[in-house]
């Protein structure tokens, strides 16, 4: 495609994003990206997967078939791992995590596809990040109250308040920045190896694909969503 949507194995190759169509609302224009159309994909493979697991849990059977086993393991994975970090919390934050978790996956390792992986923008992860801040200060004052909230902050002395504010309003920027500067790296560095040894790039950058799309990816999934169960964690605890 023209406007970058897919990452051609030329020596052309380009991971930028680019505007694919404007309209006009309220008399300004209003761009659709690369990254907006690669988040539409992203979701409705998800949607579709849904769709497809609600319909095989409804009508499942005494002797699973293969898409069964694949739905039940996902669940039951995403289940321990919420259950271990967060534990009698984990009830409750299990449909977010497991939502981020499925979705930053695939679209980490929509790079094996051709796609520019959306987690490369950083507009697609300081959103996350946000969410998941706005999440953790909901629920420390839910938990914490006000009083806890301000006690946190002046702890382990007063003078200390400003500096605990600043780590708390940083939380969404490493979040974010962590996920994106991992994920745009390894698209910068496959279109490098494309653009300039296009001519012998054929099967093994597919070791290199493996490694930045599917097991960086993984990884990536697995800190971001760790580190949000942790703060969320801290943030519903007191100590009564």
């Amino acid at each position: 495609m023209g406007q970058g949507i897919l990452l051609s194995a030329g020596a052309d190759i380009d991971f930028m994003i680019h505007g694919v169509f404007s309209y006009e609302l309220f008399g300004q224009t209003v761009w659709i990206t690369t990254t907006h159309v690669c988040v539409l994909i992203v979701m409705l493979v998800i949607t579709a997967f849904c769709i497809a697991a609600n319909r095989a849990v409804k009508h499942a059977s005494d002797v699973p078939g293969t898409f069964q086993n694949v739905v039940e393991l996902v669940v039951e994975m995403l289940d321990k791992m919420i259950g271990g970090v967060m534990g009698k919390f984990s009830p409750k934050f299990r449909n977010y995590i497991g939502t981020i978790f499925i979705f930053i996956l695939l679209s980490n390792i929509s790079g094996l596809f051709g796609l520019r992986p959306p987690t490369a923008d950083y507009g697609v992860t300081f959103a996350m990040g946000i969410m998941t801040f706005v999440l953790i200060h909901y629920n420390q004052f839910k938990y914490q109250k006000v009083k806890g909230v301000i006690a946190g902050l002046c702890d382990p002395w007063p003078i200390w308040a400003p500096i605990n504010m600043i780590g708390d309003i940083a939380v969404p920027i490493s979040l974010s920045l962590r996920l994106f500067a991992n994920v745009l790296s390894g698209t910068v560095m496959l279109a490098l190896v494309y653009a300039l040894l296009s001519k012998i790039a054929i099967i093994w950058p597919a070791a290199l694909h493996v490694y930045f799309d599917l097991f960086s990816g993984a990884i990536q999934t697995y800190v971001f969503c760790m580190l949000t169960m942790t703060y969320i964690t801290n943030a519903c605890t007191t100590d009564e």
